[in-house]
């Protein structure tokens, strides 16, 4: 459409071209967002991964796991089965599913084509992540409500530190998966180059045991790990007992890794097929 204007003396000017409004920030992240829901749902690996293994762990754990390793740090089975489930589906859910995607989209071209386009550089990564985010957060709420309804556990004690815990785990993740995809060529080996993390966080965050379990030495190592701040907020905000000086600790622990984990994707992310 095109606008003309009379001015005063009769004469016609030459016609005016309208002015598009330009796109906001939600429109974008929204656009993103559902793009990679759909290629998402297409991928029946990264569905099963994200849906299933998580739950596959939690009822592998509830069956190996015994009570008598539990003595003394105030968990029994169920607790510790579920509570380790939530940082299950924030590592495979988010971390390892993200990688693949980060990976996949850049080797096909696609981050190369957004960047020409009006969103920028950090929307395409916030953009691309936020399916996993949300998948993981409902499948948190999913294990929450299971539990609490099922196994005989108690509703959240602190659902704001809870979500705190969720919602920096996702984050963090987010970010670490950006920077591993750096370092991994293609789709197949993402499969390689997550399980450092993968199995530091099962056997060293307190996925499958409290820290209270692994000797002093060892365990205070493991405090400094990238997942077991968030371990740590998730279950004293589920199950609470644990003191302010522990979580203000394991906050700032998490937050520290994130930094890093930010400042390393914004110099370091490559945006060019590995070739």
């Amino acid at each position: 459409m095109t606008i003309t204007t009379r001015t005063s003396n009769g004469a016609v000017s030459a016609p005016a071209t309208p002015v598009l409004p330009g796109t906001t920030l939600r429109g974008r992240l929204t656009a993103l967002g559902r793009a990679e829901v759909a290629l998402l749902v297409r991928n029946r690996t990264a569905v099963f991964v994200a849906l299933l293994m998580p739950a596959a762990m939690v009822l592998a754990m509830s069956s190996t796991l015994k009570q008598s390793v539990l003595d003394g740090t105030g968990l029994n089975v169920a607790a510790a089965a579920l509570t380790g489930g939530i940082g299950i589906v924030l590592v495979q859910a988010v971390y390892m599913n993200l990688v693949a995607a980060y990976v996949a989209r850049r080797e096909d071209l696609v981050l190369k084509r957004l960047r020409t386009g009006e969103v920028t550089d950090r929307e395409i990564l916030i953009g691309t992540a936020l399916p996993s985010g949300a998948l993981a957060l409902a499948q948190a709420a999913v294990i929450v409500a299971a539990g609490t309804a099922f196994f005989g556990l108690a509703a959240p004690r602190r659902p704001e530190l809870l979500l705190a815990g969720l919602l920096l785990g996702v984050v963090l993740l987010a970010a670490l998966a950006a920077l591993t995809s750096v370092v991994t060529r293609t789709v197949q080996t993402s499969q390689l180059t997550t399980l450092p993390l993968f199995f530091l966080s099962m056997m060293g965050s307190g996925l499958f045991v409290p820290l209270e379990v692994l000797p002093d030495r060892m365990a205070a190592v493991c405090a400094f790990l990238p997942v077991t701040g968030v371990m740590t907020l998730v279950r004293a905000g589920w199950l609470g007992g644990t003191g302010g000086s522990d979580l203000l600790m394991a906050a700032l622990t998490g937050l520290v890794w994130t930094v890093i984990a930010v400042f390393a994707v914004q110099h370091r992310f490559r945006w060019e097929p590995r070739r």
